[in-house]
């Protein structure tokens, strides 16, 4: 997980902490094309407070699966149903709509092309992803204490990186989901949708990288 540090860099910070992103959004600060600096220079550049941001930031790790359940199976449930069944059910609508968008606005300085692409990777890698832990990592976890869950957990946090990769792409193509001027509903309601998943993603990858999984690495050790 990356420090909350004034040597922070933007773009890592976003990709790793729910609710950073639209931080930034809100104080002007780019985190994605622009986001490879740290993040008192980005501060510095819009006039704010370093120390104010990073107690927002901090505001928000320290929120960050507190409502989590305690119990462990409980706790792979509201994965299941918060995260996978959501993530699923989110693209299927958010892919077409992307290809709408790029097909009837492609011609603006704005539009969002390859959008539908990045959309398309990010379904395949989540799907995957979720497959596995459905099918192979979360019965373990349901099992006990097995030792060997450490394996399936560190391809799953190596997944997660990727996942979080192809999430940058998407903010680059989009701009950092800015709309442009005088943005259509469709086009609205695509960037609406897409900031949406791209937060649940994030806060997603969060609870299983410093909830769920230290409870059985912890355990392994």
């Amino acid at each position: 997980m990356t420090d909350l540090t004034p040597e922070a860099i933007v773009s890592d910070i976003a990709a790793t902490l729910p609710g950073a992103a639209e931080v930034f959004r809100k104080s002007g600060i780019s985190f994605c094309c622009g986001g490879n600096i740290p993040l008192s220079e980005a501060a510095a550049r819009k006039g704010i407070a370093a120390d104010a941001l990073l107690g927002q930031l901090q505001a928000l790790r320290d929120a960050a699966g507190r409502n989590a359940p305690e119990d462990t199976p409980a706790l792979i449930d509201h994965i299941l149903s918060r995260y996978h069944d959501t993530h699923r059910a989110e693209l299927e609508w958010l892919i077409p709509l992307a290809h709408r968008v790029e097909r009837v606005h492609g011609d603006h300085e704005e539009a969002p092309l390859g959008l539908t692409e990045a959309l398309l990777a990010l379904q395949d890698e989540l799907v995957g992803h979720m497959q596995k832990e459905e099918e192979v990592l979360f019965p373990m976890m349901r099992q006990g204490s097995d030792p060997m869950v450490v394996h399936p957990i560190a391809v799953m946090r190596g997944e997660h990186d990727d996942t979080t990769a192809l999430l940058q792409g998407i903010e680059h193509v989009t701009h950092d989901l800015t709309l442009p001027v005088g943005a259509c509903g469709s086009w609205t309601a695509l960037y609406t949708g897409l900031r949406k998943l791209t937060e649940d993603v994030v806060a997603h990858i969060h609870l299983e990288n410093t909830v769920l999984f230290p409870r059985f690495e912890s355990r392994a050790a």
